[in-house]
């Protein structure tokens, strides 16, 4: 099994090589993000081991150009940062599970053989409800052939409405899909990010997407 790693610690990789090689891994490095999107696109790797913080180009730009490069690679990401937001950007830019430092070999050994096991998933559809198109794999939403600029928070929002198109959905189901699930904080946060959305999606186009069900949620209904 091949496996590119990509983090600038010296001592760290220089652990993790000598780790996975006695586990049978076959691993190429790099230290920079730059390398590391080079090597990932033009090899056949089963896993990408690669850090957030890195020079040249993050980890997070790294990932998010191989998604939208057709390359869905398994990519495990590592961070010395464990905030909601840090995992949140992680995966919603295209990460398959996300790693924190310090961590044992034995936890990271575990979390890489499931990755590999699980293989490379296929890309994601492109989501459609009327004129507005929502690209996972390019992480790229569309209405009216105009690119709409989108946080990660507000973009996964808008991701989940649209994959329940004309349902019904409440302040907590779109806090447990949406947020991590550590998440301690007033749903009514829901509220402000679809506010944001409704500026952003709608109002430039005269139209009115996302309803509001009073006393239960909300509801996608596409140019309504």
């Amino acid at each position: 099994m091949r496996v590119l790693l990509v983090d600038d610690e010296e001592r760290m990789v220089a652990a993790l090589r000598r780790g996975l090689a006695a586990e049978g891994f076959v691993v190429e490095s790099a230290s920079d993000g730059m390398t590391g999107l080079r090597l990932a696109q033009h090899n056949d790797f089963d896993a990408v081991v690669l850090d957030v913080m890195l020079p040249r180009l993050s980890g997070y730009e790294v990932v998010r150009r191989l998604r939208a490069h057709g390359n869905w690679v398994p990519v495990l990401m590592l961070s010395a940062k464990d905030g909601e937001y840090d995992l949140a950007d992680a995966f919603d830019l295209g990460a398959d599970d996300y790693l924190v430092k310090p961590f044992s070999f034995v936890v990271f050994l575990a979390r890489l053989r499931a990755l590999v096991r699980r293989g490379a998933p296929q890309r994601p559809s492109i989501l459609t409800v009327g004129d507005l198109s929502l690209d996972p794999a390019k992480h790229q939403v569309i209405r009216a052939g105009i690119e709409l600029t989108l946080t990660p928070r507000e973009y996964s929002v808008l991701e989940f409405l649209m994959r329940n198109n004309g349902v019904v959905v409440t302040k907590t189901e779109i806090v447990r899909s949406v947020w991590d699930t550590n998440y301690e904080g007033d749903e009514n946060i829901v509220e402000v990010y679809i506010g944001y959305l409704r500026k952003k999606v709608d109002l430039p186009f005269g139209t009115h997407s996302i309803e509001t069900i009073r006393g239960i949620g909300y509801r996608f209904v596409g140019t309504a």
